[in-house]
């Protein structure tokens, strides 16, 4: 595979717990942007990413619309928006049809990344309740990027990983500190 350009994730039930995990693993900054999806209820404050920063000391912010990616930044959708990656590699958002019941979905920011990023895009699916993601991971994998999963039998709930597992067979089902290790090592591979 070609330089690393950006890493994808999404998550649901069980996912804030499983996130904060993932990011107290890695080593900051990565030397790739890093754009999240935790279905959120649209009527959340959005203040998450506030206490992520606070806590954990890592570059996280709500994505704004039209703002450019850079390394070392964890975006995370606004409550109520799905956030997309656009060619020029800025992140777009709106407020479309909910995708598998959900709105930021999953599936819209793997598929518009799988478009800007091609091999370039790492994707990981973690804990979640239904079957978004999986969509969006197949697209990653046919457009020659790689899909991680966290492990089902470690997920707060096993059905999204699952789907994801199903969608993209070839995919890595991860422990989240193997998560964590993994997409340290793919973001590596960018600044070289």
């Amino acid at each position: 595979m070609s330089g690393a350009r950006a890493i994808v994730l999404g998550a649901s039930a069980g996912g804030p717990d499983a996130l904060n995990t993932w990011l107290r693993a890695l080593p900051t900054p990565l030397a790739v942007p890093v754009v999240i999806v935790q279905h959120i209820h649209r009527d959340s404050p959005g203040t998450w990413p506030d206490l992520l920063r606070d806590r954990l000391g890592v570059q996280i912010k709500n994505a704004e619309d039209k703002e450019p990616l850079e390394a070392g930044t964890i975006y995370m959708a606004p409550p109520g928006y799905h956030l997309l990656v656009e060619r020029d590699r800025s992140l777009s958002l709106c407020v479309d049809e909910l995708v598998s019941y959900s709105r930021p979905s999953i599936d819209v920011l793997f598929r518009s990344a799988a478009e800007a990023y091609r091999e370039g895009l790492l994707a990981i699916v973690f804990t979640g309740a239904n079957a978004d993601g999986a969509a969006g991971a197949a697209a990653v994998a046919a457009r020659g990027g790689r899909v991680l999963v966290q492990d089902p039998s470690t997920a707060h709930s096993s059905r999204m990983p699952e789907a994801a597992l199903g969608a993209v067979p070839e995919a890595s089902p991860m422990t989240l500190a193997a998560l964590a290790q993994a997409a340290a090592e793919f973001a590596a591979r960018g600044s070289s």
